[in-house]
């Protein structure tokens, strides 16, 4: 799946270049650098192969999304819809900001229900979240004209699907903004780091001070850097940046070996009536970083994830039903408010609502999903045995249900 399995020269290189200079912060120190700007390199790549207009580095995906809320406006009491299946950081860049994240469900597609979007806005709805999970992308149109229809902000979380493209349109390039992840498991690495997107000059401006103490970059003295609103520390260095310049130049090679690893896998899975796959909004704008498949009831998906672990081959198919970091039935700490700083009262009483929340939707999609990461560096035969692998575990595990009957 992510490009940290391709590490090589190219990568050394452009590290070593920092490495030389001693100049590890992407601001300032402009003489000892000798002209050696990774930072600033990499956000022109990113908007040169992604189309957006500006790009933004931050130190992570989570600070990355938390910036763009912020430049956007969203705060203290504004409610902001997000899947119930995602990553945690997309909640906790939520609460860090006062927002109050509202879950609705997901279908099929494994992203947000629109028709359950449409039932979660309130008069106090401010954003809709939509995140790209698993390679792949939500749809958007429905979402954007949902959007449109009650004014709402559409910020895409596109952190797991960096590369994957939505009519012809990068995703994270759609909504007013959009972000990246680069961490160490992403398509693409810095290590650490992320990106927010967007084709506003207004929301950019904001993002730039926003991740450096509210700096407004403007002349050649920080030190005389003026500061139009209160901002944060949430800026890469040099030494994160410079992977992920030499990664995104891979970026398409990458993409190209997904592809054609999860085409292979997912024709030997298709032997099996047994098995669907996810609905994808756009097939060919699938990043491919993971196959994900259906079983027909959570008891045989159960059945065989129990059977993959006793033979020793779970490892990179994941049951998200039972994961504690990207669905809603795990995050106790989340529905507990268990927190370590006081939230607001607002937050509080959104957050313990939770607790009752009918998840039944999500649920019946979830109970009955793997998904299978794709690696970049599997050979034919790999991919070969670990098909034929998954689908004697499948067939198995229907022939034991077939017999209990």
């Amino acid at each position: 799946m992510p490009g940290f399995e391709l590490w090589g020269e190219e990568e050394k290189k452009e590290v070593n270049d920092v490495l030389e200079t001693g100049i590890l912060m992407r601001y300032g120190f402009d003489g000892p650098r000798k002209g050696i700007w990774k930072s600033k390199q990499l956000e022109e790549a990113i908007c040169r192969r992604f189309g957006s207009k500006y790009a933004q580095l931050t130190s992570s995906g989570t600070s990355a999304l938390t910036t763009a809320l912020a430049a956007l406006g969203i705060g203290a009491g504004d409610e902001v819809i997000m899947p119930s299946f995602t990553f945690v950081a997309s909640f906790e860049s939520l609460l860090s900001i006062g927002a109050i994240p509202v879950l609705a469900d997901v279908d099929e597609t494994l992203t947000l229900d629109p028709s359950a979007v449409e039932k979660a806005i309130t008069p106090r709805t401010k954003c809709v979240v939509p995140v790209h999970m698993c390679g792949s992308m939500a749809d958007i149109d429905a979402l954007s004209a949902i959007c449109k229809k009650y004014n709402l902000i559409l910020l895409e979380d596109a952190c797991q699907s960096i590369g994957a493209t939505y009519k012809g349109k990068q995703v994270g390039t759609i909504g007013h903004a959009g972000t990246f992840s680069f961490d160490f498991v992403k398509i693409i690495t810095c290590g650490e780091g992320g990106v927010v997107m967007t084709n506003s000059e207004e929301v950019y401006i904001k993002c730039d001070g926003y991740t450096d103490h509210g700096h407004d970059h403007k002349g050649s003295d920080r030190g005389a850097d003026q500061h139009p609103f209160i901002g944060y520390n949430y800026r890469i260095s040099e030494l994160h940046a410079a992977v992920g310049l030499a990664q995104i130049r891979r970026l398409d090679d990458f993409l190209d070996i997904q592809k054609r690893n999860h085409s292979f896998l997912k024709d030997i899975l298709s032997q099996l009536p047994e098995i669907s796959f996810r609905k994808i909004p756009d097939p060919d704008g699938d990043s491919c970083t993971f196959l994900s498949w259906f079983l027909p009831t959570e008891e045989i998906t159960r059945s065989v994830v129990n059977e993959l672990r006793a033979q020793g081959i779970l490892a990179g198919n994941f049951y998200w039903y039972d994961n504690n970091w990207h669905y809603v039935r795990k995050w106790d700490h989340l529905k507990n408010v268990t927190a370590l700083n006081r939230l607001t009262d607002a937050q509080e009483a959104a957050l313990n609502k939770l607790k009752s929340q009918d998840f039944s939707a999500s649920d019946a999609v979830m109970s009955r999903c793997i998904s299978t990461a794709i690696s970049l560096l599997w050979t034919d035969e790999q991919i070969r045995e670990k098909g034929e692998k998954i689908l004697n575990v499948i067939k198995k595990a229907l022939s034991g249900q077939k017999e209990a009957i």
